[in-house]
């Protein structure tokens, strides 16, 4: 069964608008004429390749235009790919859903996941409407296997006698629910992931979880918390209760040396902090202020990838937000150095000691999405996004955008040219 991971899905992927009224019976709609010489394939991607489970997909095009949905163009169109399914009729606009990935922006490559097992996976073009061109431009539609497990990478020798350990944290420490957590490394060098160097390495802290496989990658997620920037410190949020901490040193593919450079798996206790921060802190004012709030990464950064300053946007566009050295959670979940979006709109930023409002200038995306469908009225517009935890709180340090400013307009970038 197919898996599609959004989160791993390359920022600036989207699934198209919602296609409403779409059904098996819709009357045939009009199709965009294409040349009989275009053509569509995958670029490095053959029949019954294995490949892993999360890859990046490419797309070429000859004989045609790529150009976003939305924007005819004569012999222009924006790319489909149709995964572990039969092609749509070729007189409707194409299915958007988990089988049927559009690629409305304009984008020529993707990054997907799948589960184990074989797969297919076919290109199909289509007009400004979604409606697949006469005659159809599609790809051969070709077979991929993912292997069960994952192949096994060649492992970087470490110096004997290299080690990484906690400094300043015991073995059945107590500590409070945000916590700045500082690691140590002898006989191997800090250096970033990417960066191949003779017995280097970077930091990955293990939370709540066994040692991963030696021989593989490095899992990338809310328990494997990776510090590719060569960090030697992170500020973590847990919740009360047991919990343990473990380091290991991954190469520049983050995959585990040779022998492997890991630390003393410990135990900590972590106890609220909210009731002994109450106790010593002022009265919290009218507004709320005084709740504590959660580190962020000194490196943290959010950004939007669509639109950018001074871009013209249609009426109804959507927004594409993009993070960097955090991860995205739903609100009310709480995990080490993560948080969810908010979109502000025509407003500056709220005060950072008090949960951001929830009202047409500040909305919250709380399930984690990291794109939202924004309709504007015409004109100039600002948007910014800012991060926050667990309880809509902004991080300290806050994690906030560069407020942009857009231009709404009936025809969006066309509107420039019609001048």
């Amino acid at each position: 069964m197919l898996r599609i991971a959004p989160a791993l899905l390359v920022l600036g992927l989207a699934l198209a608008m919602p296609l409403a009224g779409t059904s098996a019976q819709e009357r045939a709609r009009q199709r965009s004429s294409a040349p009989a010489s275009a053509r569509l394939s995958f670029i490095g991607l053959a029949d019954k390749a294995q490949v892993p489970a999360k890859l990046t997909v490419r797309f070429a095009i000859t004989g045609m235009e790529v150009v976003p949905a939305g924007q005819a163009a004569r012999n222009g169109g924006h790319h489909h790919l149709l995964i572990d399914t039969e092609l749509p009729p070729l007189d409707q606009p194409i299915p958007s859903d988990f089988n049927h990935i559009h690629f409305g922006g304009g984008q020529t490559e993707a990054e997907i996941a799948l589960t184990p097992g074989k797969h297919t996976l076919q290109l199909l073009f289509a007009d400004h409407n979604h409606v697949p061109h006469d005659p159809p431009i599609m790809s051969e539609r070709i077979t991929v296997e993912v292997p069960a497990t994952p192949a096994e990478k060649p492992r970087s020798v470490a110096a004997l006698g290299a080690r990484v350990f906690f400094i300043d944290l015991q073995d059945g420490a107590t500590i409070p629910s945000h916590a700045r957590i500082r690691f140590g490394a002898e006989g191997i060098t800090v250096t970033p992931a990417g960066t191949s160097s003779p017995n280097g390495g970077h930091h990955h802290l293990l939370v709540d979880t066994e040692l991963p496989a030696l021989d593989r990658e490095i899992p990338s997620d809310f328990n494997h918390l990776h510090f590719g920037r060569g960090q030697t410190e992170a500020e973590i949020s847990l919740p009360p209760g047991e919990h343990t901490l473990q380091l290991l040193m991954g190469d520049h593919e983050h995959v585990p040396h040779d022998p492997p450079v890991v630390s003393q798996r410990i135990r900590v206790r972590v106890i609220a902090d909210g009731q002994a921060v109450a106790a010593a802190q002022p009265a919290p004012h009218a507004h709320g202020a005084g709740t504590a709030r959660t580190p962020s990464p000194n490196d943290a950064a959010v950004y939007f990838v669509y639109p950018r300053d001074g871009d013209r946007i249609y009426p109804t566009s959507t927004i594409r937000f993009g993070l960097r050295n955090m991860g995205v959670a739903p609100a009310g979940v709480a995990k080490p150095n993560t948080g969810h979006h908010h979109l502000l709109v025509d407003t500056g930023p709220p005060p950072f000691d008090a949960p951001i409002p929830a009202d047409l200038n500040h909305i919250h995306l709380g399930g984690g999405q990291t794109e939202y469908r924004l309709t504007l009225p015409n004109g100039r517009h600002t948007l910014q996004l800012l991060l926050a935890d667990e309880n809509h709180l902004p991080h300290d340090p806050p994690v906030i955008s560069e407020r942009i400013t857009v231009i709404v307009a009936p025809g969006g970038p066309n509107a420039r040219r019609r001048r």
